[in-house]
C-alpha cells in the first residue's frame, strides 16, 4: 500500500493538507480511532456501570496484540494510562534497602531519568553508563551489573538520536546471574523496529511501551510486560488487583494480589483509550502495516530524508548528522544536531512542516502516511531556513 493510499485513512488529522513529521514525539490517529472513541461514549451511556465488562475486552485484546507485537510467546501484560506509573510501581517491588543500586545510561527518556535522578537524591545508588556507543551499550551495562544491582533500565531505541541498542540478552544473562532484574523501554523500538522477547532472549525481562507514538493510539494505552513467573509485590498497588477477591471476606495478613496480569494492576481508568487502541490495531491488521512493512517504510523514509539533507551541503558547525551509525542501526526518525534546533523547528513550521526537537537535536518522523513529495518539500524548507541562518 502507497503512503498515498495510506494516508486515506487519515482525513481528520489532514495528513495531505500539511507535513507532519512529528512521527517520533506523536503520530496521527487513523479515522477508525474517532469512532471508536464515540462508542466507548456510546457504550458508557447505555451500559453504565455494565460497561466495564466491555472495557475488559477491549484490554484482553489489547493484551493480546501487544504480545504478538512484541514476539512475546510467555509473557504477562500489565495496562495502564502513561509509562510513569507503570514504572513507579515496578520500582516499588524493588527491596532498595537489600539491592540499594540502580544501573542506567545517560540517554534514557525523561519518565525515566526523572523519576531514578531524584530517587538518587534520597539515597538509591544510581550509576549511570554512557549511552553512545549504542554498539557497545549492552556489554558495558552487563559488565557493570553487581549484587548489589535492584534493577537495570535501559531503551531499546535510544529518544534522542534513534541509535539502536543491541544486544539486550547479554544485559539480561547478566542479571540472572545475580538475581537483579531488567527493565527495557520499548516505547520507541515497537512498530519502528523489529522487536522480539522470545528472540533476543528476554523472557525473565519487563518492557514497558505505549499507543502515544509508534502504535498511533493515542494517550492512556501504555503497558508493563513482565514474566509470568513474577512473584512480585508493588507497594504501589492498585485495587484492580484484587478485584476478583472483592466478593470474598479479607482476612488475610498480608495484602493480596490477583493472578496473571493482575499483579500489576491499577485501577480505575478511562476505557476511552482501550477502545482507540483496539480500532488502530485492528486497522493495523487489516490493511497489512505489520512490523516489516513499518520497518521496510520508516528505513526508506529515513534513507530518503538523510541524502536530500546531505544534499544541502550545509555548514556542519550549524547543523549536522552523525553520520558513524548506518541506517539499519537507526529506528524510525532522523535526529539533526543543531545548537538552534528550537528556532529552525519554529521557522519550519511556518512553512507548513511539523517536526519535534530537544534540546540540541532537531527530528524528523516520518510515518506510512507521509508521501516522497512531502518528504522532499520538508527538505527543501529545512533549506531555505538555513541559508537564512548563514
Amino acid at each position: 500500500m502507497s503512503a498515498e493510499e495510506v494516508a486515506g485513512h487519515y482525513s481528520r488529522f489532514r495528513v495531505t493538507e500539511r507535513v507532519l513529521l512529528t512521527g517520533h514525539s506523536h503520530q496521527a490517529w487513523p479515522d477508525v480511532a474517532f469512532d471508536a472513541q464515540k462508542q466507548a461514549w456510546l457504550d458508557a451511556a447505555e451500559h453504565v456501570d455494565s460497561k466495564w465488562g466491555m472495557a475488559e475486552e477491549k484490554a484482553a485484546f489489547l493484551r493480546n496484540w501487544l504480545s504478538q507485537r512484541m514476539g512475546d510467546q510467555g509473557g504477562l501484560i500489565a495496562l495502564g494510562q502513561n509509562t510513569h506509573e507503570l514504572v513507579v510501581r515496578f520500582l516499588s517491588a524493588l527491596d532498595l534497602k537489600a539491592r540499594p543500586r540502580i544501573v542506567t545510561t545517560d540517554g534514557e527518556f525523561h519518565s525515566i531519568r526523572r523519576q531514578l535522578d531524584r530517587m538518587a537524591e534520597d539515597g538509591v545508588e544510581l550509576v549511570k553508563v554512557p549511552a553512545l556507543p549504542a554498539s557497545g551499550l549492552a556489554e558495558r551495562l552487563a559488565q557493570t551489573v553487581d549484587d548489589r544491582t535492584a534493577a537495570v533500565f535501559v531503551s531499546r531505541v535510544l529518544f534522542r538520536n534513534a541509535h539502536v541498542v543491541p544486544g539486550l540478552g547479554t544485559v539480561m544473562r547478566a542479571c540472572d546471574r545475580v538475581g537483579a532484574e531488567l527493565l527495557v523501554d520499548a516505547y520507541h523500538a515497537l512498530n519502528a523496529i523489529p522487536f522480539s522477547v522470545s528472540e533476543e532472549g528476554l523472557e525473565d525481562a519487563f518492557v514497558v511501551g505505549g499507543g502515544y507514538k509508534y502504535l498511533q493510539m493515542g494517550e492512556g494505552a501504555c503497558f508493563l510486560r513482565f514474566p509470568e513467573h513474577c512473584m512480585h509485590r508493588p507497594v504501589v498497588t492498585g485495587w484492580f488487583s484484587e478485584f476478583p477477591l472483592l466478593a470474598q471476606e479479607q482476612d488475610s495478613v498480608t495484602v493480596p494480589y490477583g493472578a496473571a496480569e493482575a499483579r500489576y494492576a491499577g485501577s480505575t481508568y478511562d476505557p476511552t483509550s482501550h477502545y482507540r487502541a483496539v480500532a488502530v490495531a485492528e486497522f493495523f491488521d487489516d490493511v497489512g502495516l505489520s512490523v516489516d512493512v513499518l520497518r521496510d517504510s520508516g528505513q526508506r523514509q529515513v534513507g530518503r530524508l538523510a541524502q536530500s539533507f546531505d544534499a544541502l551541503d550545509v555548514n556542519p558547525d550549524l547543523i549536522h548528522r552523525d553520520r558513524s551509525v548506518a541506517f539499519e542501526e537507526l529506528g524510525g526518525f532522523l535526529a539533526l544536531s543543531t545548537p538552534r534546533a528550537d528556532e529552525i523547528s519554529a521557522q519550519l513550521k511556518e512553512r507548513g512542516i511539523s517536526t519535534d526537537f530537544r534540546a540540541n537535536v532537531l527530528r524528523f518522523g516520518p510515518a506510512p502516511y507521509v508521501s516522497d513529495a512531502q518528504l522532499d518539500e520538508a527538505m527543501a524548507a529545512l533549506g531555505e531556513v538555513l541559508r537564512t541562518k548563514s
